[in-house]
C-alpha cells in the first residue's frame, strides 16, 4: 500500500521540478502598466489626459474615479514627472521585449513601476 502512494508522489515531485515557472511575460506587464498610466488616477496626478485620449483601462474592474486618500508609504507617492518617466521606460521596455531581452525588459518594467508610484 505504501508503494502505491509513494510512486505517484515521487513522480509528481520529479515532474514539478522539471517544469518551468509560469511568470508573467514582459509584454503582458507592459500592457498592465500602460493601463495604469492611462487610468483616471494617472490623469489626476499629471493633471492632463494620457497620450491616447480619454482615460479608460478597458477593464470591467476599473473604477470610474480614483479612490480618495494617499498611499501609506510616502516613498511611493506618485508625481507627474514620475508618470512621464514611467512612460519613457515603457518605450524602452517595449524595444527590449521586441529584441528578445526578457530580463532587461523585466528590469526596466520594475523601474517603471517604481517611477509611477502608487497611482490613485
Amino acid at each position: 500500500m505504501r508503494i502505491a502512494i509513494a510512486v505517484p508522489v515521487a513522480l509528481s515531485a520529479l515532474l514539478a521540478g522539471s517544469l518551468p515557472a509560469f511568470a508573467i511575460s514582459c509584454k503582458e506587464e507592459i500592457a498592465t502598466i500602460e493601463r495604469r498610466l492611462n487610468s483616471s488616477g494617472a490623469a489626476e496626478v499629471t493633471k492632463k489626459e494620457p497620450p491616447g485620449g480619454t482615460t479608460s483601462s478597458d477593464s470591467a474592474k476599473a473604477l470610474d474615479k480614483p479612490p480618495s486618500g494617499k498611499p501609506s508609504d510616502p516613498a511611493v507617492q506618485p508625481s507627474a514627472a514620475g508618470v512621464e518617466e514611467a512612460r519613457k521606460l515603457i518605450d524602452t521596455a517595449r524595444s527590449q521585449e521586441k529584441a528578445g531581452q526578457e530580463q532587461a525588459c523585466q528590469d526596466t518594467m520594475t523601474k517603471a513601476k517604481q517611477k509611477a508610484g502608487a497611482l490613485p
